[in-house]
C-alpha cells in the first residue's frame, strides 16, 4: 500500500514520519482496509486502532442469532438500550463476551424475568457502564502516556496494556456487582402489601438531601478545567467517606450529591459531616437541602415531590447551612440545634415553606450552664417590620 500517494502520511516529517509508517504497516498486517485507516487518521484515532482491535467485535447479529436463542433484532436492541451506536445486521459489533451475556439474557427471558425488566435493567447498565469506562480509559491515559511519545509508541504500548489489563477487570466488576446487590438485599423489606401485589412498591417514605458546591459554575470560568475536575472528584470521595448507613449515597453529579436515608436524624447527621470535611479539606463552601417523604426509586434514582422539595430547599440555603424542612426538624427534634430560617416561597411550591437551621449541639461550657432548646418553636405570628427584619437578618 502507498501510504503517501493515499495521505495517509500528509504534514509529517522526519521522527514523526517514520513512527507513523511502522505503525501503518503493522495496522495492514493486521488486515485494516485503507478506509478504515484514512478515517481514523482523519479523526486523529490511528494509534489506538490496535486497541480497538483488542476490545472490539468480530461477529454480526445475524451470525449469533442461532449461537445465543436471541434474535438479530433483540441483539440490536440490547445494544441500543446499553447506549452504544447503532449497529447494522452484518457489523461485526460483538465479541466472545457479547455470545455469554446474551446466552445469559435467554436465560434469564426463560425463568420468568419480562423484557420490560430486562430493558430498565439494560439501560441502568449501560449508564453505569459509559461513566466508568470513561473514568478508565482517562485513568489509562494519565498512567500510560509519556511525554513525548510517538504514535507508534502510544500503540504498542496501549495495546500491550490492554490485553494484560482488561481481562483482570472482569472479577473487579463483578465482585462489586455482588456487594452491591447483597446490600441492596439487606436493606429491601418485603411488605405484606407487596406480597399481595405481586410485586415491589417503588413508592417509599424517605429523608432525601442534595448538596451542592457555592460558586461551581463561577468558578468554572476561572480555573483550568483538570484542577474543576479535581474538586468534583474530591467532593465524590468525602461524600462516600461520611457516608453511613442508614444513609445511602445515590449518585454525584459535577459539583453535587444526593443522599437517602430512612431515618432522618442520620442523613442531617452526615450533611453537617459532609460539609465539616469539605472546610477541613480548604474546598469551596457547600450547602445542603434535607426533606422527607414519599419519593418513588426506580433504576436506582429517587423522584417525586419530596425529592424535589429538597432540590429546592438546597438553593435557597447559605454556604455552609444544612436547611431542613420542618417535618426533618420533627422526626428528630433533640439530636441537634434547630434554629428558624424563616418561610421560603420555593420554585412549584403553592405555599410558603418554613424551614429550619441544623447545627450540632454545642458543648456546653460547664455543667451549671443553661442548657439550649433543642426543639425551635413555631414562629409566632409577626408584624410586617418584624418579618422585613427576620428576612435580612436570616
Amino acid at each position: 500500500m502507498d501510504f503517501e500517494a493515499a495521505g495517509l502520511l500528509d504534514g509529517l516529517k522526519g521522527d514523526d514520519r517514520a513512527a507513523r509508517e511502522r505503525l501503518l504497516t503493522r495496522l495492514v498486517e493486521e488486515d485494516y482496509t485503507l478506509k478504515a485507516l484514512q478515517e481514523a487518521v482523519r479523526e486523529d484515532r490511528l494509534p489506538l486502532l490496535l486497541v480497538d482491535r483488542v476490545l472490539g467485535g468480530r461477529y454480526s447479529a445475524t451470525e449469533l442469532d442461532q449461537r445465543t436463542g436471541l434474535s438479530a433484532d433483540q441483539l440490536l436492541r440490547i445494544r441500543r438500550l446499553l447506549g452504544l451506536p447503532e449497529a447494522d445486521p452484518g457489523d461485526p459489533v460483538f465479541g466472545e463476551e457479547e455470545i455469554k451475556a446474551a446466552q445469559s439474557t435467554r436465560m434469564f427471558l426463560d425463568v420468568g424475568l419480562g423484557e420490560a425488566e430486562i430493558a430498565e435493567i439494560t439501560r441502568v447498565l449501560g449508564e453505569g457502564m459509559a461513566r466508568l469506562a470513561a473514568t478508565t480509559a482517562g485513568a489509562f491515559v494519565d498512567a500510560f502516556l509519556k511525554p513525548g511519545d510517538s504514535e507508534d509508541e502510544v500503540a504498542q504500548r496501549f495495546a500491550t496494556v490492554a490485553e494484560q489489563l482488561i481481562p483482570a477487570i472482569d472479577p473487579v466488576l463483578v465482585a462489586a456487582y455482588k456487594q452491591h446487590l447483597a446490600d441492596a438485599v439487606r436493606r429491601g423489606v418485603l411488605s405484606r402489601a407487596e406480597r399481595e401485589a405481586g410485586e415491589a412498591g417503588r413508592a417509599q417514605h424517605v429523608t432525601v438531601c442534595f448538596v451542592d458546591m457555592v460558586g461551581f459554575t463561577r468558578l468554572g470560568a476561572q480555573i483550568d478545567p483538570r484542577e474543576l475536575g479535581s474538586l468534583a472528584s474530591r467532593l465524590a470521595e468525602l461524600a462516600n467517606d461520611v457516608t453511613e448507613p442508614p444513609v445511602r449515597l445515590v449518585k454525584t453529579i459535577g459539583d453535587a450529591a444526593m443522599f437517602v436515608s430512612s431515618e432522618s436524624g442520620p442523613l442531617v447527621s452526615v450533611a453537617l459531616s459532609l460539609l465539616e470535611a469539605v472546610e477541613a479539606a480548604e474546598l469551596p463552601s457547600l450547602r445542603a437541602g434535607v426533606a422527607c417523604g414519599t419519593a418513588l426509586q426506580r433504576t436506582g434514582d429517587y423522584y417525586g415531590h419530596t425529592v424535589n422539595l429538597a432540590s429546592r430547599v438546597t438553593g435557597v440555603a447559605r454556604p455552609g447551612a444544612v436547611l431542613c424542612t420542618e417535618e426533618v426538624r420533627d422526626a428528630a427534634p433533640d439530636e441537634f440545634d434547630w434554629s428558624f430560617a424563616r418561610k421560603h416561597k420555593l420554585k412549584g411550591m403553592s405555599d410558603a415553606v418554613p424551614l429550619y437551621r441544623a447545627r450540632r449541639h454545642e458543648p456546653s461550657s460547664g455543667k451549671d450552664a443553661p442548657k439550649r432548646t433543642k426543639k425551635a418553636e413555631k414562629p409566632k405570628t409577626k408584624s410586617k417590620a418584624d418579618r422585613r427584619r427576620t428576612r435580612a437578618a436570616s
